[in-house]
């Protein structure tokens, strides 16, 4: 496996780990988190006749496979969209998959693309819960608005938006990069899934952004 810099956040006490393949370590609680994987979306245009390669989900569940045996987590946390669509066959690979973490403790804050019914989850031993309250944090997939995160019980990490920053050159070039938006009561993650793209969001002025290369985190 390749090696890659990571950037280390302190935050309400705790030591999150922000990695090149788009997750966090959570040093306290041993914990990787990961956000819109959407295993299952190359299946589903490929069902619908769209040409995409088979093996998307198969190289994201490798890269899972490569920071389990880096970091040894007892947690894995989806934060939501974990599988893009209804039952096909990335999901056989993804039930494979999870035979090889037999005592990995797999929790999936469900999404508005979790949609497979949550008993063939359980079947996998896989928690689906709506929010997962866990420390200092809340897990959930959509993020808070600021209102809501007023009363918001605890710091919301979260997904959903595919977050990207726009970086400028000295000419005119621009490139955006997947990132890390660190908010003062909210965090939303990259998508971890290859096939998802990610959008450059307004960020505000204090927010702490962390742009995400092929092999470093670095901020921005």
């Amino acid at each position: 496996m390749k090696i890659c810099a990571e950037a280390e956040l302190n935050i309400l006490e705790q030591t999150l780990l922000l990695l090149p393949e788009k997750a966090i370590y959570w040093q306290q609680e041993n914990a990787l988190i990961a956000a819109d994987v959407h295993l299952g979306k190359s299946g589903h245009f490929r069902k619908a006749g769209i040409a995409i390669p088979q093996n998307i989900a198969q190289e994201d569940l490798a890269v899972l496979s490569d920071l389990i045996a880096q970091y040894k987590p007892a947690k894995l946390i989806f934060l939501g969209d974990l599988f893009h669509s209804e039952l096909n066959t990335d999901w056989d690979w993804f039930a494979l998959w999870r035979e090889q973490f037999p005592q990995l403790h797999i929790i999936l804050v469900k999404g508005n693309h979790d949609i497979i019914n949550d008993s063939h989850y359980h079947q996998l031993n896989i928690e689906t819960p709506m929010e997962y309250s866990i420390g200092p944090f809340l897990m959930l997939h959509h993020p808070l608005t600021d209102a809501k995160l007023v009363n918001a019980e605890g710091y919301v990490l979260c997904g959903h938006i595919h977050p990207g920053v726009r970086m400028h050159g000295k000419g005119r070039q621009t490139l955006t990069l997947p990132c890390f938006t660190f908010g003062d009561k909210q965090a939303i993650l990259p998508s971890f899934g290859k096939f998802t793209g990610k959008v450059a969001i307004r960020h505000k002025n204090d927010d702490s952004v962390f742009g995400v290369l092929d092999n470093k985190v670095i901020r921005v």
